[in-house]
């Protein structure tokens, strides 16, 4: 089986419940027409990921989320995903949606990343939010 690893940087994501959530990422993924080989999330906190935005990408300001897709293969998910749990949370707060929710909203964000969804446009965010948006109705209706 093709897998998928959960990673602590510095920072424990506040979430119970891996193996539904790897299932329903992988039904999201196998509903994108893609094949799944390896997928690795890391969470961190906001420091982490901002050297990491400074280092890799050269941006310099704080964000939830940086994904690195490994595959040359465009139909294949291989990957690592890193996420900010204190942006999340700061996220969640903002939006007034529990932490789970904005976790899991990040957490499919970086999966569609590698799916072939960009976000560097206006009609481009509208998408991949609609996106988003379609997969958390299938998380709250098969696994809440």
């Amino acid at each position: 089986m093709k897998t998928m690893n959960w990673f602590n940087a510095d920072s424990k994501p506040a979430i119970r419940g891996k193996d539904a959530v790897e299932a329903w990422l992988r039904a999201e993924a196998k509903r994108e027409k893609m094949k799944w080989q390896q997928l690795d999330y890391v969470f961190c906190s906001d420091n982490y990921l901002l050297e990491m935005n400074r280092s890799f990408l050269q941006h310099d300001y704080y964000t939830d989320i940086i994904t690195f897709g490994l595959s040359e293969d465009k139909r294949v998910i291989e990957g690592e995903i890193y996420i900010s749990t204190d942006r999340v949370r700061d996220n969640a707060l903002t939006m007034h949606t529990p932490y789970k929710t904005e976790l899991l909203r990040v957490m499919v964000h970086g999966l569609l990343h590698l799916c072939g969804y960009k976000d560097s446009s206006a009609a481009a965010k509208k998408a991949m939010r609609a996106r988003e948006d379609e997969a958390l109705e299938r998380w709250f209706e098969k696994f809440v």
